[in-house]
């Protein structure tokens, strides 16, 4: 019911953003619902599923383990900037302008048009390395928004194309939180795409993604932190493609040559 504007019980309020430069309401997180972005961001995940299935020939084992509703957090091994795009992939179209791509603000920031098109694109939210309070910013979109977080755990992407270690910033949100998190694994995008190389290349990518889970019962210290980080790695990694025999016996074989 649209009422009068002389009702006493209709009220205007201003959006947070108002007033800020297009760029500042980039970095703000939460974002005000945007009609052009919110299209755009469509518009392009529609181009960016075609262009994966097409020329990356991706393939996504395990959708049915993601949960259909509520806040969740998605995690996977990081080797390229297709990683993200990827993930979101995934996820139905109706969720993408909740579901948030986690990214360096040191690494984001520094490029003006980096930034726009990586925050309209993939919905990045700029977090510090190493911010307490922005953790504090992922319980709360967790908490009030149903929103989908997207974290790659080791921080940076891989130079040779090795998982590495998952940072603590992980453990810290999910010990002794009932926040779903589904472990992915991203196979290719190292090879289709990594870190120096200026276009992606035509290798196949595989998207494995496993059972949620959550760590309630983990006590939400620096030592429960780091054993979700170790489980993460152990449950992502485990979703690797087996090696074929015949491959790992010419494998096995050319090293005792």
């Amino acid at each position: 019911m649209i009422r009068p504007m002389n009702d006493p019980n209709w009220h205007y309020e201003t959006a947070r953003d108002h007033g800020l430069s297009f760029l500042d309401r980039l970095k703000a997180c939460p974002r005000e619902p945007d009609p052009f972005i919110y299209g755009t961001r469509l518009a392009t995940a529609v181009a960016i599923r075609a262009a994966l299935r097409t020329y990356n020939r991706l393939e996504i084992v395990g959708r049915e383990h993601l949960p259909r509703d509520g806040s969740f957090v998605l995690v996977a091994n990081h080797a390229s900037h297709l990683d993200a795009v990827a993930l979101l992939s995934a996820l139905p179209l109706r969720s993408l302008h909740r579901a948030y791509s986690i990214a360096a603000r040191d690494y984001f920031e520094k490029n003006r048009t980096r930034l726009a098109l990586t925050a309209i694109i993939a919905n990045v939210m700029l977090i510090d390395r190493k911010g307490v309070a922005d953790l504090e910013l992922c319980r709360r979109m967790l908490d009030e928004r149903s929103s989908v977080l997207v974290m790659f755990p080791e921080g940076t992407r891989s130079i040779n194309g090795q998982a590495g270690i998952f940072r603590r910033g992980i453990g810290l949100l999910l010990a002794g939180s009932s926040y779903p998190v589904v472990p992915c694994h991203l196979d290719g995008t190292f090879k289709a795409w990594c870190k120096g190389s200026l276009i992606p290349r035509p290798a196949r990518v595989r998207l494995a993604i496993g059972e949620p889970r959550t760590y309630q019962h983990v006590e939400p210290t620096d030592a429960g932190a780091l054993n979700v980080c170790a489980d993460l790695r152990s449950a992502v990694l485990a979703l690797a493609p087996k090696p074929q025999p015949q491959i790992a016996r010419a494998i096995s074989q050319e090293a005792f040559q």
